[in-house]
């Protein structure tokens, strides 16, 4: 297992879960830290943030001037993590879709993978508070992004992973490129290109509980076009 964690979490006005999100994961079993990667946010989660880390030394904040993507936040914070020598990194959204309660699984069996991915489809579908459309499109979605990609797993785009570090130094972080979804899929992609071994295990993901959505239907449909420009185009 992997000693030296860092769970990454993009935020754009999460202020209002930031404290009990970050008491969740301080209170999980694997020593993890935490970097929130703040564009900006007018609800002042970044300066929270600098509030809380100036108590807890495990908590860090990187601040963006602006609203700039999940994908170049991660990006972002992948880099901040090779720099600090971690041994992983864990993705997961700030608005409790992704409970911490999971980490110590991902965790844990990223010591016999090199990316273990928290499953929304590995024992049926495990999702909660989303419409039969979002549902539907999720679901072909990813049969869809396994067929184009030949990705050996059952849920694609799954923001909750754990990567070790060894993944993102033979990735090339500055060569991740897309946004959203996307972004997702690339980073592993690239990672199954070079012959990493994935794990799935499963998860119950929850529909955020306050605030408002960065993502929905209209995101994952942009998607789809860059699984074909990933797949021809990606090294």
């Amino acid at each position: 297992m992997p000693s030296r964690v860092l769970v990454i979490v993009p935020t754009l006005n999460e202020r209002e879960n930031l404290p009990t999100l970050a008491a969740a994961v301080f209170a999980q079993p694997v020593g993890a830290e935490l970097l929130v990667v703040d564009d900006n946010s007018p609800d002042g989660t970044g300066v929270l943030a600098d509030e809380m880390a100036a108590q807890d030394p495990r908590l860090h904040a990187l601040h963006r001037p602006r609203r700039m993507g999940i994908g170049s936040a991660y990006v972002a914070g992948f880099g901040w993590a090779l720099a600090h020598d971690y041994d992983a990194v864990v993705t997961m959204d700030a608005d409790w879709s992704h409970d911490p309660s999971y980490l110590p699984t991902l965790v844990g069996a990223a010591g016999r993978a090199a990316l273990v991915v928290g499953s929304r489809y590995l024992e049926g579908i495990s999702v909660i508070n989303w419409s039969l459309a979002r549902l539907i499109l999720s679901t072909a979605g990813n049969a869809y992004v396994r067929t184009i990609t030949g990705l050996p797993l059952r849920d694609c785009t799954s923001g909750f992973q754990c990567i070790r570090r060894e993944v993102l130094e033979a990735i090339g972080v500055p060569r991740l490129r897309r946004q959203g979804y996307a972004f997702l899929i690339e980073l592993k992609y690239r990672a199954h290109r070079r012959g990493f071994r994935f794990r799935e295990v499963p998860i119950v993901f929850v529909e955020r509980r306050s605030g408002t959505s960065k993502n929905g239907i209209a995101n994952g449909v942009k998607t789809l076009w860059a699984v074909w420009a990933l797949r021809f185009g990606a090294a």
